[in-house]
């Protein structure tokens, strides 16, 4: 039984980093020309923070996808969890591709608050099945805010 639970959270892991470095190549296209020229909040973490800080993120949306999946009834509304922990995660990596791929502040704004919704609609049906998943992507919601205030500052300060 252990084995299978490690074999899930595996999985999740796998899959929420892919995700993660999917996001990071079209990350790179602009991080180091295009963002450097825009006016950030004063609350702007160094550029170095933000590698380390999201995988560690993914690698905790891993882990509650995982434990999720071994817990899991297969009933229709378990499932429900599945579709929005999927949803989640594709504007997850939609966001950094608008963001930086199309350089689109805007547009990532708006991906960024409907990001938010999905993120506490997973919660609220992982917390159904695991209390302690729910729990691991609180850290992700709080953080996604703080993306959210810095996009919109990027938004105010830049005049896009």
């Amino acid at each position: 039984m252990k084995l299978k639970l490690w074999i899930f959270i595996t999985f999740g892991i796998t899959l929420c980093l892919g995700v993660g470095l999917m996001a990071s190549l079209a990350t790179q296209t602009s991080v180091n020309t295009w963002y450097q020229t825009l006016e950030k909040p004063f609350f702007t973490p160094p550029s170095w923070i933000f590698a380390p800080v999201w995988s560690f993120l993914y690698i905790l949306m891993g882990i509650a996808l995982g434990r999720v999946i071994f817990f899991i009834n297969h009933n229709k509304l378990d499932r429900i969890s599945l579709y929005y922990f999927g949803g989640q995660l594709l504007f997850n990596g939609l966001w950094s591709f608008i963001f930086f791929g199309l350089r689109n502040p805007i547009l990532g704004l708006l991906v960024i608050i409907f990001l938010l919704f999905l993120i506490q609609r997973t919660i609220k049906w992982f917390r159904i099945i695991d209390v302690l998943s729910a729990q691991i992507l609180y850290a992700y919601f709080i953080w996604v805010i703080f993306a959210s205030l810095l996009n919109a500052g990027i938004v105010l300060l830049n005049e896009i």
